[in-house]
């Protein structure tokens, strides 16, 4: 849906199965960058341009989980209740010539305070499910968010800024 935006329809989706455990003591802006490297490393498409990418939601130091239980999405959404966060989304391009292209987005996220109906009513929906912070921003969650600065998009999980520089720096023109 993302991708559309800039007109452009991948030709394959592919999700690769890599270990995104963060390393000991890995701070979260090196870790988006080096899952994004992973998962274009991870795609094997002779002749093709790969894109991939992966948000990281922060607060400090602390990298949040994907939420994949319920107990997960509860502790994200208390920690990030009344405060703000950061949304870090690197993105790595490879191209048919073997070069890897690399960007971050960063975005500051302020959330209201979460009310425990909010909460109780938002892990029921189901929606943070595989989430970076065990929220989307981009759903029902968006009644959280008091304040965002930076990408939009990139905290739906792609920047589209940084993604179109990054594909017309290796020859793919977007409009």
């Amino acid at each position: 849906m993302l991708l559309a935006q800039l007109g452009i329809t991948p030709a394959r989706i592919a999700s690769p199965d890599i270990d995104e455990t963060p390393l000991r003591d890995e701070l979260p802006r090196p870790y988006a960058q080096r899952m994004a490297r992973a998962k274009a490393a991870a795609v094997t498409e002779p002749g093709a341009i790969v894109l991939a990418g992966d948000t990281v939601v922060a607060v400090g130091r602390r990298i949040l989980p994907k939420a994949e239980t319920e107990a997960e999405a509860r502790s994200c959404l208390t920690l990030l209740s009344g405060r703000r966060h950061r949304v870090l989304t690197g993105i790595a391009v490879t191209t048919p010539d073997g070069r890897t292209l690399e960007r971050l987005s960063e975005s500051i996220v302020t959330f209201n305070r979460v009310t425990a109906q909010q909460a109780n009513a938002y892990i029921a929906s189901g929606e943070w499910q595989g989430k970076a912070g065990g929220y989307a921003i981009n759903g029902l969650a968006a009644s959280f968010v008091r304040a965002l600065s930076g990408s939009y998009s990139g905290v739906v999980g792609l920047p589209l800024f940084e993604t179109a520089q990054l594909l017309r720096g290796c020859g793919w023109l977007v409009p």
